[in-house]
């Protein structure tokens, strides 16, 4: 006969979508256990229960001893401590309870089901210590493949409507800041057959913005300077890249809210209105990073320029401030050598009588 053992789920481990990924079908009551208060995550926004003066209100599952490891994996993957999923007598979490208590709203719900099953596919391979450590990096990931869900046009290229790509297996070589990923994978070619299958790497990177500020009155832009490594990597001499602001969409942000709040860290700016350029994969072969660029039109007076970055990300950004004309220049002398910067710059070579 197989052990089974009573566990009481409060805040974000008691949410039904949360519960099936990582205990499949299972039953579950209401319930609430005193001594415990549900509070603020520190590592995101969702609620979790601690040992505290109160009631939490969750609810009570039997698990087997798989979904005891499966659980106790994920949750330590989410960086929730055992103090936070109490392992308390029966007794004392049977009582009178309205359900759970909501942990989270649907917006963070979403993520975490895009996170869930990457943090479960891990079991086994890496330590949950270890997942927790790349958290953040990971749910960046999610939310980029929310975002991915949504249709996009597809009048002339494919439209991969069917299950035209199989993957066969999924590998892990390196995880850290980011990662790399491994695939088996085969897919339909246009001849209607099936290909053979094939290993494919992927650099995986979440989305991110860029945001040049244009001030339209003085004709002028500010762009930023700082050290880069893929250039050093590649051998250039010069490492330190001309680019637009620019960042990573943190998990439960829009793009809008990420490009202003770079804006802030990398520039001193504060910016209102955005005009989207464009949205696209800057290397589609290998990486998987998908960027919004944005053009703000804004004051730009002598003096906005200076240098700034986040204290502890080692960031030292100088911004410049240069006329159009300069801008279009260094593009031309290849001075301005980035993807991002290049494509905003010849968009709003076009554009720009409209916003003069």
């Amino acid at each position: 006969m197989t052990a089974e053992t009573l566990v009481f789920l409060a805040g974000l481990a008691a949410e039904p979508v949360v519960r099936h990924l990582i205990l499949g079908d299972h039953e579950a009551r209401p319930a609430q256990a005193a001594g415990l208060a549900l509070v603020a995550a520190i590592n995101g926004p969702w609620a979790v229960a601690r040992r505290e003066e109160g009631a939490a209100n969750g609810v009570l599952v039997t698990l087997d001893a798989a979904q005891l490891v499966r659980l106790d994996f994920a949750l330590r993957a989410l960086g929730l401590t055992p103090d936070q999923l109490p392992a308390l007598s029966a007794r004392t979490w049977l009582g009178q309870g309205a359900g759970p208590a909501s942990a989270a709203d649907q917006t963070v719900l979403v993520v975490l089901t895009a996170l869930l099953p990457d943090i479960l596919t891990l079991q086994g391979m890496v330590p949950p210590e270890a997942v927790a450590r790349r958290l953040h990096a990971m749910l960046v990931r999610a939310a980029s493949t929310c975002r991915a869900g949504k249709a996009t046009p597809a009048t002339l290229r494919h439209d991969a409507a069917g299950p035209d790509v199989s993957v066969a297996a999924v590998r892990l070589p390196y995880a850290h800041f980011f990662s790399v990923e491994e695939y088996d994978v085969s897919w339909r070619r246009f001849d209607g057959s099936a290909s053979e299958t094939v290993t494919r790497a992927a650099f995986i990177s979440g989305d991110a913005v860029t945001v040049l500020p244009y001030d339209p009155l003085r004709d002028r832009v500010l762009v930023v300077e700082q050290f880069r490594a893929g250039p050093l990597a590649r051998g250039d001499r010069q490492s330190w890249q001309i680019e637009a602001i620019a960042g990573r969409v943190d998990p439960f942000e829009t793009p809008e809210a990420a490009a202003r709040r770079e804006a802030v860290e990398e520039a001193g700016l504060t910016l209102t209105e955005l005009i989207e350029v464009a949205r696209y994969y800057p290397s589609p072969g290998a990486v998987s990073e998908y960027l919004y660029s944005y053009l703000a039109l804004t004051d730009l007076p002598d003096g906005s320029a200076g240098v700034f970055g986040v204290e502890g990300e080692a960031e030292d950004i100088c911004g410049h401030l240069i006329t159009f004309d300069r801008l279009m220049d260094l593009v031309a002398s290849g001075e301005i050598a980035n993807a991002p910067l290049i494509l905003t710059a010849l968009w709003l070579q076009r554009e720009r009588p409209r916003f003069r």
